[in-house]
């Protein structure tokens, strides 16, 4: 046996074998960690962006009590785990929601409040001198630190699974010819020079074994070109969606300075940069939801949960805003609670997105309709409008990551509601469907009672 193991070790396609396992490797983390040094990059660049955008909007205080109020009314109103605000006056008064303290230790962000609580989060900084003061502004890092989650899940997922059946598939092929070795290293040998899309092209003599080792690098290439690009085209979507409010916030400073400098009301242009920058925190907290539902952690805290109650509940909460609308909820629901096995704030968070969703995009038609029916094992969950609709070819792409129709930029949103609607779905073994309500759109989420 020791003998056998031996000469298996000394062979040839073996060790070719376990080269290309590491090149493979290699690949792999070289292209998840350019990946992932791209995104980080995004996110701080945006981080930055918003720093800047808010040391400019103080800046356009007229003086230091001014700037102290605006300092005090944001702080009340911000999550010092998310931001942190602290001016010191000219006459050493700290105002904001934390101060920058320094000991032994090192520099720490710390409560102004009496207890002097410590905030251990991790934040990007920007300083100015204004008004013979000293303003600091600190944003999370929070975001980034979930991303480096992601990837750590992707590496997981997608990179260990790999590893393990090109090694599986390495100890077949020692039993193999060298020349079959040399197709599937010369196909990898491409993939470490980035060419993703190279595949093993199969010969026409080629044992099963050695089809299923090629298939396998084949899935395996394929998925590694999916990751990819998905997370390439993230990074572009956020930078191509942040653009334009981004810009928009830019004209609102602008319009500040112009209205300071005339003596005009500044609330009104303060307010539209305050929506401006909303949206874009909207944008990150909506991708960082749908990576946390992505990640399943939530199935671990799953319960029964009563849709039909959840549904009324839901129902009730956007009744005001659809009659200001001039619309209806019209509701098709079940007398008896109807239970499924899940998250209850998520599937609270879907059904506020489909019926957003619904209202938003109805046009002219005066009723939003939603219905929970239970037959056959199965949940049906239905939201139908009687707007536009989506053509059937656009069906897949609404679910993609701030994908808009065309006819849709005009309106509010961002492309994230669906997309987050299905990673729910996904997350509690539920199918998402598409149709046609002729007119308008009819979503359906099937669930296995």
């Amino acid at each position: 046996m020791r003998a056998r193991l031996a000469g298996l070790w000394r062979s040839m396609p073996l060790r070719l074998a376990l080269l290309l396992v590491l090149l493979f490797t290699i690949v792999s983390l070289l292209s998840l960690a350019a990946s992932y040094a791209v995104t980080q990059r995004s996110f701080e660049q945006a981080i930055r962006a918003d720093l800047a955008q808010d040391m400019a909007g103080f800046r356009a205080a007229p003086g230091a009590a001014a700037l102290a109020r605006l300092v005090e009314a944001e702080s009340r109103e911000t999550d010092p785990n998310r931001l942190i605000l602290s001016y010191i006056g000219p006459n050493g008064r700290i105002y904001g929601n934390g101060a920058i303290a320094r000991d032994n230790e090192g520099y720490h962000i710390v409560s102004i409040g009496a207890a002097r609580a410590e905030y251990r989060g991790v934040y990007l900084t920007l300083t100015d001198t204004l008004y013979g003061g000293l303003l600091t502004i600190a944003r999370s890092r929070a975001e980034i630190t979930a991303l480096r989650e992601v990837f750590v899940n992707i590496l997981l997922v997608s990179l260990l699974p790999t590893v393990l059946i090109a090694l599986s598939g390495g100890l077949i092929l020692a039993r193999r010819s060298k020349r079959h070795v040399e197709v599937i290293r010369a196909t990898l040998d491409r993939l470490t020079t980035g060419d993703l899309a190279a595949r093993v092209a199969p010969g026409p003599r080629w044992s099963d074994d050695l089809l299923r080792i090629g298939e396998a690098v084949n899935q395996m290439a394929r998925a590694q070109e999916t990751s990819v690009a998905a997370l390439r085209q993230v990074s572009l979507d956020i930078a191509h969606d942040l653009k334009t409010p981004i810009q928009r916030v830019s004209v609102h400073l602008d319009d500040l300075d112009r209205a300071e400098a005339t003596g005009a009301d500044l609330a009104e242009p303060l307010a539209r940069a305050r929506a401006e920058l909303d949206g874009i925190a909207a944008i990150f907290q909506s991708l960082l939801q749908l990576a946390q539902v992505e990640q399943g952690e939530a199935r671990a805290h799953f319960t029964p949960v009563d849709l039909t109650a959840l549904c009324r509940t839901m129902v009730e909460l956007y009744e005001p805003a659809a009659g200001e609308q001039g619309k209806r909820l019209i509701c098709d629901l079940s007398e008896t609670p109807v239970h499924v096995t899940g998250d209850r704030a998520l599937l609270g968070q879907l059904l506020a997105n489909l019926i957003e969703n619904a209202l938003r995009h109805s046009g002219d038609a005066e009723a939003v309709e939603i219905s929970l029916k239970q037959a056959s094992g199965e949940v049906t969950l239905t939201v139908a409008d009687g707007g536009p609709g989506i053509p059937a070819e656009d069906h897949d792409k609404v679910l993609q990551r701030l994908y808009r129709l065309d006819r849709s930029r005009g309106t509010p949103g961002h492309g994230l509601g669906l997309p987050l609607v299905d990673g729910v779905a996904k997350l509690h073994g539920a199918r998402l469907e598409l149709a046609d309500n002729a007119p308008g759109l009819r979503v359906v989420v099937t669930f296995d009672s």
